[in-house]
């Protein structure tokens, strides 16, 4: 199966969705230009007030469409950019890609993926129920973060709907994904 990007989103002010647009530019080192979560250091309200110096590794929120048809058979209306990411890509496994991996996404950018996102509450304030809906607990009781994946942007570029993306994997040991 070909793995494309079908959706690309940002917004430069801090709000829950972001809205889709033609194109977003990735910014190596940063982030996507614009975007209010763009930065070397931490963006996001929680991480800033633990310690505002962090890396910032969650420059890029990635997810896969495929959620979007399973929160719609639970009976939620989600759609590409409504949780916050900026790529939304189909027929790519993202949860199950090792730290490091580097997704290719179009011709230029390339993004190195960090960990899982750890959605909060405000996933209920957008839809109730949500929550419970992309993070979960297995059989052993571990738990299973589903929303997305983050990253940060090795090398810049424009993105668009449409543009191939490709995982180029890590060497081996590979670690596993987790909340970032």
């Amino acid at each position: 199966m070909n793995s494309t990007v079908t959706a690309v989103s940002s917004n430069g002010v801090y709000a829950f969705t972001k809205p889709n647009r033609e194109s977003i530019t990735l910014l190596a080192g940063l982030g996507v230009e614009g975007d209010v979560h763009a930065g070397v250091t931490v963006k996001h309200r929680s991480r800033i007030a633990q310690d505002p110096t962090q890396p910032n590794l969650r420059q890029v929120h990635l997810i896969h469409e495929e959620l979007f048809a399973e929160l719609r058979g639970a009976g939620f209306d989600v759609s590409p950019g409504e949780l916050g990411e900026n790529v939304t890509t189909g027929g790519i496994d993202l949860l199950a890609l090792p730290v490091g991996t580097l997704l290719h996404l179009g011709d230029e950018a390339v993004v190195a993926v960090t960990g899982l996102r750890n959605p909060c509450l405000q996933i209920d304030n957008f839809q109730d129920g949500l929550l419970k809906q992309v993070v979960g607990r297995d059989g052993t009781g571990a738990v299973v973060r589903k929303a997305d994946v983050m990253g940060v942007v090795v090398a810049g570029g424009t993105v668009r709907p449409g543009d191939p993306v490709t995982a180029e994997l890590p060497a081996e040991p590979h670690r596993p994904l987790e909340r970032v």
